[in-house]
């Protein structure tokens, strides 16, 4: 696909934080860009429809009305089925219709290119690449999952931009296959654990990716399965002290703040988690292949203002030393990562956390258990409520009590509690000093909410 044979792009489901990236993109590029989403009703707007208008993007009901014979090409993700009405309208109309990850990858072969690839922390590593570049002058363009905070408060969605500059950064996603599509000048790998796929068949992807990849290739040595591609030691990075061209040490987390130092010179960052060190160590290694020196990176993190659901601070208690914090997390390390995280906020955390479909639910549980068994402490509970559900054809025969009761068994607090009404119910009646709520999921427009009133009652 050549993405300059088309002008006018209709993308069924715009909401969705892969395709809604995409559009802005796409619109900033001076395309012509409708979408439609079964969150968009009549009668009402809500805040990313009144973002796409004021971008110039025409938003419309899912109905099939918002496509004619103008259209030129039709988005879907891997979440619309054959059977809905708009995939149908444009078979009718002979309209192209193709994949978001197709589309993505038609836009990074017209452009030089930063793929950030791997099974967790994606999205920030993204983000602070795209800042770091942002503060050297470079003016890259972006396209990822995640709001970035410096973004959203200049009234935009946060998860993509359209800049002046040679450098577009983007999220290269394992979990649909779609890493291989990619031809990068500049690739990273940050960790590869068994999420949506085993690891055989991640390997196998990562592997092309790594083929793909015109330049440089940089991967965590500190773990097993990334470290494991390349053989190039000057692009790869370390937190545990491995021979690297990257090193990290010397970790401390400082309330909602982290210190550190690469390569023996002192770094600050004002996120949380050791994580996120790790996350850093990539953007700098990232950075030095574009050319940046290593005071301006070490500068730029310090100003780093994080992203959307990305262990962000929903508010704060402090008469009864209470902190509410959001987080994206949805795989077992990452769930893990996040109460681990918090634990150095408080002597309690109080976790909650929402399966994001019954298939990764069948397919991680057993992972979930064991790593969420194993982080939390004597006093500590995890929640688990009910699965999100998207719609379509799926599986639903199993349910969230088969973690809680495999951590019980572990000898720890879990608790299943239903939907969020119960979630927030639970909360308040475990709710005490000096604890840290924290919640967790992903895919549900709606979770972040749950955070916003749970401050309101604490």
């Amino acid at each position: 696909m050549n993405i300059q044979d088309y002008q006018s792009f209709f993308f069924v489901g715009i909401a969705g934080t892969g395709m809604s990236a995409i559009a802005q993109y796409l619109r900033g590029c001076g395309k012509t860009v409708t979408g439609s989403d079964r969150l968009f009703a009549a009668g009402s707007k809500s805040q990313l429809q009144q973002q796409f208008e004021d971008m110039g993007i025409t938003c419309a009901i899912q109905d099939g009305s918002g496509i004619d014979s103008s259209i030129d090409l039709v988005v879907v993700s891997t979440a619309i089925e054959e059977s809905n009405v708009e995939y149908q309208k444009a078979l009718s109309l002979n309209i192209p219709i193709a994949k978001r990850s197709a589309v993505l990858a038609a836009i990074s072969d017209d452009v030089k290119t930063i793929a950030v690839g791997g099974t967790s922390g994606k999205s920030t590593t993204t983000a602070m690449v795209y800042h770091v570049l942002s503060q050297a002058g470079l003016s890259p363009s972006l396209i990822t999952g995640a709001g970035l905070t410096e973004l959203q408060e200049k009234g935009l969605p946060g998860n993509a931009i359209k800049g002046d500059g040679e450098w577009l950064v983007i999220e290269a996603d394992e979990s649909d296959g779609s890493i291989v599509g990619y031809h990068p000048e500049i690739a990273v790998v940050l960790n590869i654990e068994r999420d949506h796929k085993e690891a055989d068949e991640l390997i196998e992807l990562f592997t092309t990716f790594k083929e793909n990849t015109k330049g440089a290739f940089i991967v965590n040595a500190d773990n097993e399965l990334a470290a494991g591609l390349s053989l190039l030691a000057e692009y790869d990075f370390s937190a545990k002290g491995a021979k690297v061209g990257v090193k990290g040490s010397s970790f401390k987390q400082s309330g909602f703040s982290i210190s550190f130092k690469i390569n023996g010179n002192s770094c600050k960052v004002p996120v949380m988690g050791a994580h996120n060190m790790e996350n850093a160590l990539a953007a700098f290694a990232i950075c030095t292949q574009v050319g940046i020196d290593k005071s301006t990176i070490i500068k730029a993190l310090s100003s780093f203002r994080g992203i959307y659901r990305r262990t962000q601070l929903v508010g704060e208690n402090k008469k009864n030393k209470q902190f509410v914090i959001d987080d994206f997390a949805h795989n077992p390390s990452e769930v893990a990562a996040a109460i681990a995280s918090c634990q150095l906020l408080s002597p309690r955390v109080i976790a909650y956390f929402q399966p994001h479909g019954f298939g990764p639910l069948r397919f991680m549980h057993a992972e979930l258990s064991q790593e969420v068994a194993k982080v939390l402490r004597p006093n500590d509970y995890f929640l688990i409520g009910d699965v999100y559900y998207a719609g379509g054809t799926v599986d639903r025969n199993i349910s969230p009590t088969v973690v809680s009761t495999a951590i019980i068994r572990e000898g720890k607090q879990a608790h299943y509690v239903g939907n969020k009404q119960g979630a927030l119910t639970e909360m308040i009646t475990l709710a005490d000093e000096n604890t840290t709520f924290l919640i967790m999921g992903a895919r549900d427009p709606q979770l972040d909410q749950l955070g916003k009133e749970l401050l309101k009652r604490l």
